[in-house]
This record gives structure tokens, C-alpha cells and sequence, in this order.
């Protein structure tokens, strides 16, 4: 992890080395994906190419298409489109199929989910009463989702549940998950935890095209949500406007505001839960203490030792690690504002004193004791957070992700002949002369 200072001359280079990684992502793909797509497409293509590729042959050809992805990219062995589907006697066994414990913490997971979804979901206001308008709102759920569970390398029952859960407490009618053919009976176990009964084993760039766009095996979504790797954060991008989604979710991200009270051994072992996601992960401390600083850089080295993913980790921190090292808590804040990180965990010794100056972050983890991981599996906020700075105009989803406003107007003929008049008046100026007319022709 390097050290740099908010006051050096070239701190601006060095912060977009670390916030413009999906950029760099783009220009510099590993040499095995450049291979596998020569092999798939016939020659290389950028990973743009790639996703417009699927997107059209998915959404000109439907399951044929969709079949030969899957067999390409994810080895799928199915015979048939049919085969997609999870049978739903598979998903209701799968957790006799795991550990109990972990059945236990599974149900534990959801249940928080829901109890906070529905604290926060929306409610309609009360209707606005002036002068014979009343105007209202009613807030409507989407009638179809369909939620992305990654699954290349592990299986992440999490995601499924902070994916579903709020889209059910939304009231959304149906929710079906689609994630890579693997036999893992976690994520069926999560999936029966939560509910869903509708599971398609069925993963990357292929599985959103066909929920933007429906086949006849899997249904059409109204709205997209769950994270992925780069290649599904773009194909989510693409078809964008055919389908909702919910945000860019992806690579994990960490800024870790911390001061002289910081224990080293906390905000390193933080700053690894992120970097152990992969090479492109982002782990930053942002520091009033350059003391503080190297302790933290020594404790990487010792904690990193003994990770099962040390390699993934290390990467993670030598590509987009660092310790900000500022001259005052408020220029922290500043700092951390710019980055507008996925999780931001505020370990200052009077931590709630700057909760409120947060502006731009997915979640922000208060105090000594509560890491990052507590929002990632239990605590019952979604993890499925805004990254890559959009933090600035994303939230991260939610219960009310799923829902739609509705306004709903009614004015009494007398408030209609109050307000003909500008209507009329605005109507003409910008060249609408039926618009006129349909109010006054109720005065007449």
C-alpha cells in the first residue's frame, strides 16, 4: 500500500489512478480473455463488442442463442432451454443440503433485510388540497424483476437475498433469479429462504440480455438488479431503457476514514475484506495520521500473510490501494466526498460527528464496531451499492428501488376555470394551440 499526501503537487494523477480503474479495465483486458473471446467470436473484440455481440444475438435469436452462450462461456451441459429452469422440488430441498448453522444464518440474514426494507419503504403522502385541486400519489411496485446472483468463482447466496428481499417487500409479483450453472445448494437455499421459486441456471452477458428482452424461456423484466463483473455492469448499461436497472455495482470498494484513535489491526483487516474480491477491487485509507498510515501498511503485510486469497488481495492493494494522508479531518471529508465510495466506514474518534457531512457514499459503517462485512451479510441495509464514484448520483437499492410514482391530479370545475387562463397562456407560448383549447373549451 502506498502513502501519499493530500498536499502533494500530483495528488490529483495519483487519485485517478485509483477512481479510474474501469477505465483502465477497458484498455487493458488479461491475455486469457483476449483468448477465450478469439475463440468464441472468431477474432478478439473489445469488451463493448463483446457485450453488443450477445446483447443482439440474444435478442434476435432468443433461447438458441442464449443456449450457445451459456455452453460457450458458463459450460452449461443442458440439452434444452427447458433445462435452464431449477426445478422448484430442487430449490425447496436445498437446505437440508447445507449446513444447519448456515441455514440458521442464511434465515437470520433475511429477516433483517426485510425488517429494515419495510422500515423504509415509501409510503403514498397524504393528498394536497387547494382551492378544489387535489393532487396525490400512489407508489406502484414493478410487476416483474429479474435478479442477477454472480457465480463464476464462489457462490454468493447474499447478493440473492439483498436483490430479493426488497424487491419482494416492494410487492414486485414475480421475482426470478438467474446465476451461473453451478450445483451449489446455498444459493437455492437463500433462494427458498427469501421465497423465490424461480431460479435459472443461466449467467453473464447472455442472462441480462434475455431478461431485458424475454425468450421463451425466460420472462422479460421490467427492471435488472444485482451486481456482476465488468462485462455485466456494461450489458446492464446497454440495455438500459429497454429494462430499469439498478445501478453499477462493481468492482467492491472501501474508503476508511480514521485518525490517531484507530486501531491498525481494524482498519487493515477492513480494508482487506474488500481487496480479497478481486484484482480490481479498490482499499483506501483515508488518514489525519501519517503515524497511523505505516502502522496500517504493516499490519497488511502480517494480516495478508495468512489469507487463503492472499495473491487476489495483494494485487487488489498494488493496483488501487493507498493511505490519503490529509492535514485535517475536513479535508477527509473533502477527500472522501471526491472518491465517493462504495463503503465508507468512519473511524474518527467521535465518528457521528461527521456522519452528516457524508455526501457521496453507497454506506457509511459507524464507529469501531461496525465493519464493512456487517452491511455485506447481516445488519440488514442492502449491499448492493453504487461504485466507481457514482456514489454522486446513485443510491444503493432498496425496497423503493422496485417501486414507480404515480401522480394522480383531480380539480372541481371551478379550480378549472381559475387556472384556464395560464394554462392557455403558456400553452400558446410554446406553440401548443390544442392544448389551449382543451382547457377552455370546458369554460365555454
Amino acid at each position: 500500500m502506498r502513502i501519499i499526501a493530500a498536499s502533494d503537487k500530483d495528488f490529483d494523477r495519483q487519485l485517478a489512478r485509483i477512481t479510474n480503474r474501469l477505465v483502465e479495465q477497458e484498455r487493458s483486458q488479461p491475455a486469457w480473455i483476449r483468448r477465450k473471446t478469439a475463440e468464441v467470436f472468431g477474432k478478439p473484440l473489445s469488451p463493448l463488442e463483446v457485450v453488443r455481440t450477445i446483447i443482439a444475438d440474444v435478442r434476435r435469436k432468443g433461447d438458441p442463442a442464449l443456449m450457445k452462450y451459456a455452453r460457450k462461456l458458463d459450460g452449461l451441459r443442458a440439452r434444452s432451454a427447458a433445462e435452464l429452469r431449477v426445478p422448484e422440488d430442487e430449490i425447496a430441498a436445498a437446505p437440508s443440503h447445507i449446513d444447519a448453522g448456515l441455514y440458521a444464518a442464511i434465515r437470520t440474514a433475511v429477516d433483517n433485510v426485510r425488517r429494515y426494507q419495510e422500515h423504509i419503504l415509501v409510503r403514498d403522502p397524504e393528498p394536497l388540497r387547494a382551492g378544489g385541486r387535489t393532487m396525490w400519489a400512489r407508489h406502484r411496485a414493478v410487476e416483474v424483476a429479474g435478479i442477477y446472483v454472480p457465480g463464476g468463482l464462489a457462490p454468493y447466496p447474499s447478493s440473492l437475498i439483498m436483490c430479493a428481499v426488497p424487491a419482494l417487500v416492494a410487492g414486485v409479483g414475480r421475482v426470478y433469479v438467474c446465476t451461473p450453472p453451478r450445483k451449489d445448494a446455498v444459493v437455492l437455499a437463500a433462494a427458498e429462504a427469501c421465497g423465490v421459486r424461480e431460479v435459472y441456471r443461466v449467467g453473464g452477458v447472455q442472462a441480462i440480455a434475455a431478461m431485458a428482452f424475454g425468450t421463451d424461456t425466460i420472462p422479460r423484466a421490467d427492471k435488472i438488479a444485482g451486481p456482476g463483473n465488468y462485462l455485466v455492469m456494461l450489458a446492464k448499461k446497454e440495455v438500459f431503457g429497454y429494462a430499469d436497472i439498478d445501478l453499477f455495482a462493481g468492482p467492491s470498494e472501501i474508503l476508511v476514514l480514521a485518525d490517531d484513535s484507530a486501531d491498525a489491526a481494524f482498519v487493515a483487516a477492513d480494508l482487506l475484506s474488500q481487496a480479497e474480491h478481486g484484482s480490481r477491487a479498490s482499499a483506501v485509507l483515508v488518514t489525519t495520521s501519517r503515524k497511523l498510515a505505516r502502522k496500517v501498511e504493516r499490519e497488511l503485510a502480517r494480516q495478508v500473510a495468512t489469507l487463503p486469497n492472499r495473491a487476489v488481495a495483494e494485487e487488489s492493494m498494488d493496483l488501487y490501494g493507498a493511505a490519503i494522508v490529509c492535514r485535517s479531518a475536513d479535508e477527509c471529508i473533502d477527500v472522501a466526498n471526491r472518491i465517493a465510495p462504495e463503503h465508507l466506514e468512519i473511524l474518527f474518534a467521535e465518528p457521528e460527528r461527521y456522519v452528516d457531512r457524508i455526501r457521496n457514499a453507497g454506506a457509511i459503517f459507524v464507529g469501531p464496531h461496525t465493519p464493512e462485512p456487517v452491511g455485506d451479510y447481516l445488519a440488514g441495509s442492502s449491499h448492493i451499492l453504487p461504485t466507481a464514484g457514482t456514489a454522486r448520483f446513485f443510491s444503493g437499492l432498496s425496497a423503493n428501488s422496485f417501486l414507480k410514482r404515480i401522480s394522480v391530479v383531480r380539480y372541481t370545475e371551478g379550480a378549472l376555470k381559475d387556472d384556464t387562463p395560464p394554462i392557455a397562456a403558456i400553452a400558446r407560448a410554446e406553440g401548443f394551440e390544442a392544448h389551449a383549447r382543451s382547457a377552455e373549451i370546458r369554460s365555454k
